[in-house]
Order: C-alpha cells, then structure tokens, then sequence
C-alpha cells in the first residue's frame, strides 16, 4: 500500500529533528524533550491540515498552522538539517525533492 503525502512528510519531519537533535547535542540515541516536543507538535499539525492529501508543504502554504515560537523551531531545524539530510538519507531526500518540484510544477 502507498504511502500518503501526511505520512511521508511526517518521516521526513522526524528524520530532520532527529538530524538536528544529534547534531546540535540535544540527545544521541534518542531525541530530546525539547526536539521530541517539536516532532509532536508538527505531527499534530500535519493530523489536522485542512489540506489532506492535497496539502502544499508548509513552505509554501497560504495557512500558516504553526504558532510562532513552534515556526521559528522548525525553521531552525530545516534551516540546520536540509543540507545535511543527503548524507544521511538520501532517498528519502531524493524523493522530497521530486515532491516539491512536482507541486512547484502543479502550481503553476
């Protein structure tokens, strides 16, 4: 069975907080209360996108759901993590970048 666009943006989610956690110290094995409350958070937001399946990634969507401080948290995190997801997995990265040129595409 297919993944759903929900499911596969919150493992893309978990493996960037979890790249972040340990890069920045946080937690080795397993994350931090700090990261572990992020991942919850944006795992509740993506439960109650009013977009479903049809949702745009957050970046480029017209309803910021995040409150503030949680949106600079993951800013941060991308910000730090984005570069670096390649080295660590790159076929999850390789097929968020051919989501986002897909929606780039359909946006137009």
């Amino acid at each position: 069975m297919p993944k759903t666009q929900i499911v596969k943006e919150k493992e893309i989610v978990h493996k960037m907080i979890a790249i972040y956690c340990r890069g920045s110290g946080h937690g080795k094995e397993q994350l931090c209360p700090e990261c572990a409350a992020l991942l919850e958070y944006a795992g509740k937001r993506l439960d109650h996108c009013r977009f479903g399946e049809e949702k745009p990634f957050c970046k480029h969507c017209p309803i910021h759901c995040y409150n503030k401080d949680m949106r600079a948290q993951i800013r941060t995190v991308m910000r730090y993590s984005g570069p670096r997801i390649m080295l660590y997995h790159p076929l999850a990265a390789a097929e968020h970048l051919v989501s986002t040129v897909k929606q780039r595409i359909a946006r137009k």
